[in-house]
C-alpha cells in the first residue's frame, strides 16, 4: 500500500496533470460533456432538478452529493438572495450552501434596464461637465475673437477665419447653410448710412414691403381668429347648422395656419435684414473689402457690440448650465427614465432624451430621431454596426450608456464585471487583507480595506476594456491581492498575456498555468477576444465564471473521492489544499469536520478535543496554527506534509483494509435516512456558528 505522505505529495506536484486524467476518465467526460450542453436549456430551478444528470453534477461540483434528495431544501438556496444577510442561504452555517447559489444567476444580477445605477451616475456627472465645458468654450472664443479680430486687415481674411466667422454669424444670427459666403462678404462691405450700398439696394429695400405683408398677415390672422371665435359661439344656438358651422370652422383654422406661417417666415427675413444691417455697421471695411489705413475691423465699441450678441445667441447654453436649470434637468431625467422600456420610449420622451443628447454634446434638435435609434439599436463591440459608421464617438458614447438591443429592447449592462462578482471581488479582498492583521489590528484593517473595497467597486464601472484595467495597477493589484496572489510577482506583461487567451481552448496561455486562478481572474470579466467590454452570453442560469468554476469543482471532486476511495488520508489533504484559502479564523476549522480531522492529526491532538468548549477549541487552533500562513501555499503544503505522514502513523495499518470511518466525514449523515423531514434538516443546518 502506497503511503498517504507519498501519494498526497505526488499529487499535490502533479495536480493538473492528476486532474486532466480525471477529465479524461470516459464516466467524468461524459457527465461534463452533458452538462456543457444541457445547462443551456435551464431556465428556472425547477428546470434544473427535473434534468438528474445536471442536478447531481452541480451538486457534487459543490460538495453536496449527499444532500440531493433535499429538493425543497435545495430550491430554497438557489432561490435566496445572496445580497440579503436575512436570506435563506446566508443564515446556514455551511458555506457550500451559499457557494452553490453563487454559482447560479436564477435571481438575475443582470436584470435588463434602460441604464444601471453606475451609467445613470455617469450619464449625470457627463451632462453637468458638458454644460460647463460648453460654457468654458464660449468664453474660449470671446477670448480668441478679442485677441484676433484687432489683426484682420480684409473682409475676406475674417470670412476664410473658421472660428471668427463663426462668432460673427452667431452674433448677428446668420445662418451659414442658408447665405454663401460672398453674400455676407458684400454685406461686410457695405455703408449702411449709404442708399445706394449693397446692404440697402439688396436687402433694405425689401423691408418696406415686408412690413406690409408681415402688417397684413396678421390682419388676416386676427379675423380668421374672430371668425372661429364666432362660428364656435354660434354651434351653442338653437337652429344651428352644426355641420356647416363645424366646416367653417376648420377652413378658418387652415386659413389662420397658413396665415402664422407667413407671419413666422417674414419675421425671420425682416429680423436677417435687420442683422445684415448691423452687420454692415459692426466693421470698418472698404467697398473693395480692404480697411482705410491705420483703421480695426472694428472700433471698441463694436467689439463690445458684437460680443454681447453673440452671448445673447448663446443664452440657451448658459441657461442650461446654471445650478438650478442643472438640478431641474437631472430631476425630470431620473423621474421619466424609469418610464424608459424602450428605444421607441426613449426618443419619445423629452426629459431623458434631450438630456442625453445633451450629455454627450449632441443637439437634439440637428440630430433626427430615426438617427438615434438606430444608434441605440448598434451593437457597440461590432465595428461594423450602424453607429460605428457615422464616424462620432458621441454617438458611440451614446451607445454605450444605454442598453437596447438590436429590436429595440431592453437589455442587461454593459460592464467589465457585473455586480455580484463586483461584491464577490470586494468580500475576498476584505478576508484577504483580515488574515494578515492580528487581533488588535484587526478593527483598523477592515476599515482601510472596506475602504479599499468601495473604491474598487466605484473604480470598475467606468472601466471599457482589458487595456483601461492593466493601465490601472491599483487595481489590478487589488485584485490579485483579493484572489491571494502576490501583485509583486505578477507582472502587466504576464497579464496581458492572459487576458488575451481563449478560455475555451485548453492549450491557451491562461489555461495551462499551473495556477488556475488567473484563468478565474479572467473568467470573471466580460471582455470579448478584443479586450473590450462586451455582453458575454449566459449558458442558461450560469455565466461563464460559474460555469467554469462548476466545472473545475466537478474535477476537483472527482478526483478526491477517487483517492478517498483508496486512501481517505489523501482526500482530507486535498480537502484541506483546496479549502485553505477561505479560512479566516480557528471558527471556520471547528465548523468543518474534515479540517478539524486535518487539524487534530497534523498536531497529534486527541479526538476528544472536538468534546471541549467551542472557544476553548479556538484557542487550541490559532496555539498550533497561525491562519495567515494559509494564504501561503508553501506553508500549506509544509503542513500537509506533515499531517500525511501523522495520518500514516495513526491509520497505516488500517489504510486499506475497506472504507475508513473519514469518508462519513465527507458524507454528513443523511446516508440511509433520505425520510428525514426538512424541518429536521433546516434545524440541523441553522446552527449557528460561534
Amino acid at each position: 500500500m502506497v503511503s498517504t505522505y507519498f501519494s498526497y505529495n505526488y499529487i499535490a506536484h502533479h495536480l493538473k496533470q492528476s486532474l486532466t486524467r480525471v477529465e479524461q476518465q470516459p464516466d467524468v467526460a461524459r457527465e461534463s460533456a452533458y452538462y456543457k450542453a444541457n445547462i443551456g436549456k435551464v431556465r428556472t430551478v425547477d428546470d434544473l432538478m427535473k434534468d438528474y444528470r445536471l442536478y447531481h453534477y452541480a451538486m457534487k461540483a459543490y460538495g453536496l452529493e449527499d444532500m440531493a434528495y433535499a429538493k425543497a431544501f435545495m430550491k430554497k438556496v438557489l432561490e435566496s438572495d445572496l445580497s440579503d444577510p436575512k436570506s435563506f442561504v446566508n443564515k446556514l452555517v455551511d458555506k457550500r450552501y451559499r457557494e452553490f447559489a453563487a454559482a447560479f444567476s436564477f435571481n438575475g444580477s443582470a436584470t435588463p434596464v434602460a441604464q444601471s445605477g453606475d451609467q445613470t451616475d455617469e450619464m449625470i456627472g457627463l451632462y453637468t461637465t458638458t454644460k460647463k465645458s460648453q460654457v468654458d468654450a464660449l468664453a474660449a472664443d470671446s477670448n480668441y475673437y478679442s485677441a484676433e479680430i484687432g489683426k484682420i486687415s480684409s473682409a475676406d481674411q475674417l470670412l476664410n477665419n473658421d472660428r471668427l466667422r463663426n462668432y460673427v454669424y452667431s452674433a448677428y444670427g446668420i445662418d451659414q447653410s442658408k447665405w454663401p459666403g460672398d453674400t455676407i462678404s458684400q454685406v461686410l462691405r457695405s455703408d449702411p448710412s449709404d442708399p445706394n450700398s449693397y446692404v440697402n439696394t439688396t436687402f433694405t429695400s425689401q423691408l418696406t414691403g415686408l412690413n406690409a405683408q408681415l402688417a397684413q398677415a396678421k390682419s388676416d390672422a386676427s379675423a380668421a381668429d374672430l371668425k372661429i371665435t364666432g362660428y364656435k359661439a354660434q354651434l351653442s344656438q338653437p337652429g344651428a347648422d352644426v355641420t356647416q358651422l363645424n366646416i367653417q370652422i376648420l377652413v378658418e383654422k387652415s386659413h389662420l395656419e397658413s396665415y402664422t406661417k407667413s407671419i413666422s417666415s417674414l419675421s425671420d427675413q425682416i429680423a436677417t435684414i435687420g442683422g445684415f444691417v448691423d452687420l454692415a455697421g459692426a466693421f470698418e471695411f472698404s467697398p473693395d473689402g480692404s480697411l482705410p489705413s491705420g483703421v480695426s475691423a472694428q472700433t471698441a465699441a463694436n467689439v463690445a457690440i458684437t460680443k454681447k450678441r453673440f452671448d445673447d445667441s448663446k443664452a440657451a447654453v448658459y441657461s442650461a448650465a446654471s445650478p438650478i436649470y442643472d438640478a431641474l434637468a437631472i430631476k425630470q431625467f431620473r423621474t421619466d427614465l424609469s418610464k424608459i422600456n424602450s428605444v421607441q420610449a426613449f426618443v419619445s420622451t423629452p426629459g431623458v432624451y434631450d438630456f442625453a443628447l445633451g450629455a454627450v454634446g449632441l443637439d437634439p434638435g440637428m440630430v433626427s430621431k430615426a438617427t438615434i435609434k438606430a444608434v441605440l439599436e448598434s451593437d457597440v463591440n461590432d465595428p461594423k454596426s450602424y453607429v460605428y459608421t457615422l464616424k462620432d464617438n458621441r454617438y458611440v458614447e451614446l451607445a454605450r450608456a444605454f442598453n437596447f438591443d438590436a429590436k429595440g429592447n431592453l437589455t442587461t449592462p454593459l460592464v467589465a464585471q457585473d455586480s455580484a462578482q463586483v461584491l464577490q471581488i470586494a468580500r475576498e479582498y476584505v478576508i484577504a487583507a483580515l488574515k494578515q492583521a492580528s487581533p488588535q489590528q484587526e478593527k483598523a484593517i477592515r476599515a482601510l480595506a472596506t475602504k479599499d473595497a468601495t473604491a474598487y467597486q466605484e473604480a470598475i464601472a467606468g472601466i471599457d476594456s482589458v487595456s483601461e484595467l492593466l493601465a490601472n495597477r491599483p487595481m489590478v493589484d487589488f485584485i490579485l491581492l483579493a484572489k491571494g496572489l502576490d501583485p509583486k510577482k505578477v507582472s502587466t506583461e504576464f497579464l496581458k498575456k492572459i487576458f488575451s487567451s481563449d478560455l475555451n481552448n485548453p492549450k491557451s496561455f491562461a489555461n495551462t498555468q499551473s495556477d488556475p486562478r488567473f484563468a478565474e481572474i479572467v473568467a470573471s470579466f466580460n471582455f470579448d477576444s478584443k479586450g473590450n467590454v462586451a455582453r458575454l452570453p449566459m449558458m442558461g442560469p450560469q455565466k461563464r465564471d460559474q460555469f467554469r468554476e462548476t466545472q473545475a469543482n466537478y474535477l476537483q471532486q472527482s478526483l478526491e473521492q477517487q483517492q478517498g476511495d483508496t486512501n481517505p488520508g489523501v482526500r482530507l489533504a486535498l480537502y484541506f489544499q483546496r479549502k485553505a484559502g477561505e479560512i479566516t479564523s480557528a471558527y471556520d476549522i471547528l465548523a468543518d469536520k474534515a479540517l478539524s480531522e486535518v487539524f487534530r492529526t497534523t498536531f497529534d491532538l486527541p479526538d476528544s478535543m472536538a468534546s471541549m468548549q467551542i472557544d476553548q477549541q479556538a484557542k487550541v487552533v490559532d496555539k498550533f496554527m497561525k491562519i495567515k500562513d494559509l494564504s501561503d501555499p508553501a506553508k500549506v503544503e509544509k503542513l500537509l506534509s506533515r499531517f500525511s505522514a501523522m495520518y500514516d502513523v495513526r491509520n497505516g495499518e488500517s489504510i486499506g483494509q475497506g472504507q475508513s470511518p473519514l469518508l462519513n466525514l465527507f458524507q454528513g449523515s443523511s446516508s440511509g435516512i433520505s425520510g428525514i423531514s426538512e424541518s429536521t434538516f433546516l434545524a440541523i443546518a441553522k446552527l449557528r456558528a460561534h
